[in-house]
């Protein structure tokens, strides 16, 4: 097998990988925003709950966070290059899956299959940067682009699903995302140059496991908790296993000659900042697009192009502002640009509240454009920080720890939000019946759907003439909901704001080395840097 070193790279092999990492971070992220803006469509093709609804996004964010460690390792052992061509096969075959789906357990079938080939991707595609370019000034501008490539998935993913949408059937949302990767793997095979690390690693399979149970138990618990009660008796099993796992997994990193997080990278404290700071925001973020979708769809009824152009504000000027945000890191400091761009994130979800139902375009789009240029200012100087913040030997483990965090921040996202939403949107349902003039047995029919099959079952219910009143008393239900939701993201955005102009106070900060630091790990400074 012909494994290159940096310096034997040739210049046209080095942009082919560049390319190809590119590449496999827009096929990566691209259903995040596509099934998004799909959901209640989505919804009302297969009669999903909105704790179902939770579980579509949530079936892919899971495999990522819990997977995205072990893959990098992965790709450390036996190459790079085969742990992409698997991640972009995963990719395909999650999608063809959901394509075929008429079931919401297909969906999520589909959904977690790519979420285990974006687990893949993610932190190869850093590594195959990496290790075509070495120098970590250079670096960080590739690593610019790479994050503009991720924001553009992001972008392009809501006209995908409108267009898609308005003219055809909701699953054809997955198409794009099959031929893009299959060609790449075909490209990948003759283009991509192979790499792994100089020194050898070992799966950490204690880990492993730990780690997926602990992140599977409490997302399960946060969705099940807020759809049914979290004095449950399962919803408290799968709580107390998720903190049962956590303490078992810092055991078992504590214990591992060769861990797949090495825990005194929290010895940091820049590191630990944007370890935060990426899972409170995307917490914050990817909850607050699956609010704003239902909303979209449940509160003003817009189609699914009319709620694209919505969300495009978002993603698009999160596209701007990547790009000159990777120029920025030489000339303002990432405490400054990070804390800058979650205030102005913060700003924006409090501003969110005022929406009503009839809010117009103009009105919400200066708050949506003004919360992308947030997250534009955050994603890459959080992640090349991340990387600068530890001693080299460690600084591919650091980009993996920092990306695992975030899909854990991801996967929660929609789970605590969903479950504030349905809470507060069920328990204000008889109040806003009852000022709508619904009272008596038609109030007393539709309260138990809500509290049963979710608020979007209520929609489809045939209440004769009483049907307006009760579907206004719902939208009026939902925006209490969602006010709600709008600010506990806000509140995270500052919280997260507080970290960060705390905790990062210069990247020249390193903690010391340990004495019991292995090879393995001074071998992953190739890998996600």
């Amino acid at each position: 097998m012909n494994v290159t070193t940096p310096a034997s790279a040739p210049v046209e092999r080095r942009a082919a990988t560049i390319v190809m990492a590119c590449l496999g971070v827009f096929v990566a992220y691209l259903p995040v925003t596509t099934v998004a803006v799909s959901l209640p469509a989505l919804q009302g093709a297969l009669n999903a709950s909105t704790a179902q609804l939770s579980w579509v996004q949530d079936a892919f964010v899971l495999p990522m966070a819990a997977f995205i460690l072990t893959a990098g390792v992965f790709g450390d052992v036996h190459g790079r290059k085969k742990v992409f061509q698997a991640g972009l096969l995963f990719s395909a075959a999650g999608a063809v899956t959901a394509l075929c789906a008429h079931s919401i357990e297909v969906v999520w079938a589909g959904q977690a299959l790519a979420g285990v080939g974006a687990a893949a991707l993610l932190p190869t595609t850093l590594a195959l940067i990496s290790h075509v370019v070495p120098d970590h000034r250079e670096r960080g501008r590739y690593i610019g682009i790479w994050a503009t490539c991720l924001m553009a998935a992001l972008a392009i993913g809501p006209v995908i699903a409108g267009v898609v949408v308005a003219h055809f059937s909701w699953r054809w949302i997955y198409l794009p995302a099959v031929p893009v990767a299959l060609i790449a793997v075909v490209v990948a095979a003759g283009r991509l140059t192979d790499s792994r690390a100089p020194h050898g690693r070992r799966l950490d399979w204690p880990g492993q496991l730990t780690a997926t149970l602990a992140i599977t138990a409490l997302v399960y618990g946060v969705i099940e908790g807020g759809a049914d009660s979290f004095t449950d008796a399962k919803v408290m099993v799968a709580l107390f296993a998720a903190v049962a796992a956590g303490v078992a997994f810092v055991l078992a990193e504590r214990r591992s000659d060769s861990p797949m997080l090495d825990l005194s990278l929290f010895r940091s404290p820049a590191f630990t900042a944007t370890t935060l700071v990426a899972m409170i925001s995307f917490l914050a973020l990817i909850g607050f697009f699956f609010v704003l979708s239902l909303y979209f769809g449940m509160v003003q009824r817009l189609d699914t192009l009319d709620a694209c152009w919505r969300l495009l504000m978002v993603t698009g000027a999160s596209l701007l502002v990547g790009g000159p945000a990777g120029w920025l890191m030489h000339r303002i400091s990432a405490r400054w640009m990070i804390t800058g761009g979650l205030l102005l994130v913060a700003a924006a979800q409090f501003a969110l509240t005022g929406l009503a139902a009839d809010t117009s375009f103009a009105s919400a789009a200066w708050r949506l454009a003004l919360l992308g240029l947030g997250m534009g200012l955050v994603v890459t100087p959080m992640t090349a920080t991340a990387v600068a913040s530890v001693p080299h030997h460690l600084a591919g483990m650091a980009a993996a720890g920092n990306n695992a965090f975030r899909q854990v921040g991801g996967a929660l996202g929609p789970a605590v939000l969903g479950a504030l939403l349905t809470t507060r949107a069920v328990g204000a349902l008889p109040g806003h019946l009852t000022d709508a003039g619904v009272t008596g047995a038609t109030r007393d029919r539709v309260v138990p759907v809500a509290q049963a099959d979710g608020l979007g079952a209520v929609a489809h219910l045939d209440l004769g003439g009483q049907t307006g009143q009760a579907l206004g008393a719902l939208s009026d239900s939902f925006l209490d909901g969602m006010r709600l939701c709008l600010i506990t993201a806000g509140s995270l955005s500052l919280l997260a704001a507080l970290v960060a102009v705390v905790l990062l106070r210069t990247p020249r900060q390193r903690p010391a080395l340990r004495a019991g630091d292995t090879a393995g790990e001074k071998a992953s400074a190739v890998r996600g840097a």
